[in-house]
């Protein structure tokens, strides 16, 4: 077997996971559980210090009711 090394570019990386392409991808990708997860759910996507940041949650008593008694994000981010 050859052996390698891999050198990481990290600034490379960091404006990668900072970049508009990453938000566009967690965006999608928090949209997608916003689809399964039924009303009264909210989503938001932010530039963090390090990298790109989606979220997903229960706004409304009712999706807090039904994440708590049925562990509907959870089930929603497997899906």
């Amino acid at each position: 077997m050859a052996n390698f090394n891999v050198i990481l570019n990290t600034a490379g990386v960091r404006e990668m996971l900072k970049s508009k392409e990453m938000e566009a991808i967690c965006s999608e990708q928090a949209g997608m559980v916003m689809g399964r997860v039924g009303n009264g759910y909210k989503t938001d996507t932010h530039t963090g210090v390090n990298r790109v940041n989606a979220m997903v949650w229960a706004d409304s008593y009712q999706a807090k009711k039904d994440n708590l008694d049925n562990n509907t994000l959870l089930k929603a981010l497997k899906g």
